[in-house]
């Protein structure tokens, strides 16, 4: 296959990408699942940096990957949560999550135009979250469905300094969509409400690799926060007999600041076929403060708030992490890697959007070389921590405990050089 003919192959692969990820997305937050090589060693991507996936991770690295070379993947995220409600007399109901699986993509191109300079574009999904419940189920008024998709594409410049070190700037263009829905309890029936909007921010990255001796390569990327003014549609169905002037459709816009990120990592070869990743990722979750939504036509009616507000008061949170990889065979490398990764929410702010706690991901996965080609697998395992004595709250909440929290994630990603 001629070069010119590879390269629309993985345009179309692009474009697929793209449509997928405005379909569905990952369970959580913040994402990290950039690439099946990275899944299998838990995110121990930063100092190593020696694929495309290094866009994600630490795109100083980039410079380490001679020509044209490009990666394209995908992880499938299965999760599930049990949630047990508690009525006033202390009876609990336990309601899972729907089993969905959500998909977040990713595909990265990078490019040599000199010995000195590299460019690269990376499109990824930096952050989402799905979550979703029977639509009746006891915690319906706080609520019942939450997708917070995302699309970022990520153009970069990257600078060889020397053999030793390098750095990169780089542009984030964040396409964020919201799809919220609850009920409402009112004296004339239960109101279903539906709250959709999008957005498009803009932040940057910067980035550092250095490798001051054969046996250790140091990495630090650093990737700002975006603030995303959402707009949309507010949808309700009202049941019969309520007047006119309550809970009627509308625009709705709100503002959401999605945090800033700093990468670290230190990498150690003891000999040519094994490398060793220590790192941690700091997350400043503290720029979540609360959603607020602002109505057009107040939902309570004439005389009422037209402005809603759920005060969440994240905090920052660090995600340590190790991994592994040993060059088994020429065409054959095993990997594996271990991460704990911090909750961000207080248990008196904790809603049924992320019913979730610390997580803890074990995680494995080989990877294929043949020619120009490279295939990565892998599998996670993610097991949330039970979190109980969960208070109840005037947006719904009501005294819960979480429990039974995990996901499957099956990674895949294609690479090829030119």
């Amino acid at each position: 296959m001629k070069a010119a003919q590879r390269l629309i192959v993985w345009l179309v692969m692009l474009a697929s990408i793209v449509l997928v990820s405005d379909s569905c997305f990952g369970s959580g937050f913040a994402l990290y699942e950039a690439g099946a090589r990275a899944n299998a060693m838990a995110g121990a991507m930063v100092a190593r940096a020696d694929d495309p996936s290094a866009l994600f991770f630490n795109p100083a690295g980039i410079t380490q990957l001679p020509g044209l070379q490009m990666m394209a993947g995908a992880t499938f995220v299965m999760p599930s949560t049990d949630v047990t409600t508690y009525a006033p007399n202390g009876v609990g109901t336990t309601t899972s999550t729907l089993g969905n699986v959500w998909v977040p993509p990713h595909l990265y191109v990078t490019y040599q135009a000199n010995d000195k300079i590299w460019l690269g574009l990376a499109v990824f999904s930096p952050f989402g979250l799905g979550t979703e419940f029977p639509s009746n189920w006891p915690g319906q008024y706080n609520s019942y469905k939450a997708v917070i998709q995302t699309v970022n594409i990520n153009p970069n410049l990257a600078y060889k300094v020397n053999d030793k070190l390098s750095f990169a700037l780089g542009l984030d263009i964040n396409y964020f969509t919201l799809d919220l829905k609850r009920n409402v309890l009112t004296p004339f029936g239960g109101v279903g409400a539906s709250l959709q909007g999008d957005s498009i921010g803009v932040g940057c990255n910067a980035a550092l690799h250095y490798r001051p001796f054969d046996w250790l390569k140091l990495g630090l990327s650093y990737r700002s926060q975006m603030t995303q003014d959402v707009t949309g549609d507010a949808k309700f169905s009202r049941p019969a007999g309520m007047p006119g002037v309550l809970f009627r459709d509308t625009t709705a816009n709100g503002q959401i600041t999605l945090p800033d990120e700093f990468y670290f990592g230190a990498a150690f070869y003891p000999d040519k076929k094994l490398s060793v990743e220590l790192g941690l990722i700091w997350t400043r979750w503290s720029t979540y403060e609360d959603l607020r939504i602002q109505y057009e036509t107040a939902p309570g009616g004439p005389g009422s708030s037209p402005i809603t507000t759920d005060v969440k008061n994240w905090h920052n949170v660090l995600r340590p992490f190790i991994g592994a990889e040993y060059k088994a065979l020429d065409w054959l490398d095993l990997r594996a890697g271990f991460a704990w990764d911090q909750e961000a929410s207080d248990v008196q702010f904790v809603d049924y959007l992320v019913p979730a706690n610390d997580r803890f991901l074990f995680s494995f996965g080989p990877g294929f070389h043949y020619k120009n080609w490279t295939l990565d697998l892998s599998y996670t395992y993610l097991l949330i921590v039970d979190r109980n004595d969960v208070p109840a709250h005037p947006t719904g909440v009501l005294p819960s405990s979480f429990s039974n929290g995990y996901a499957h994630m099956v990674g895949c990603s294609l690479g090829y050089k030119f």
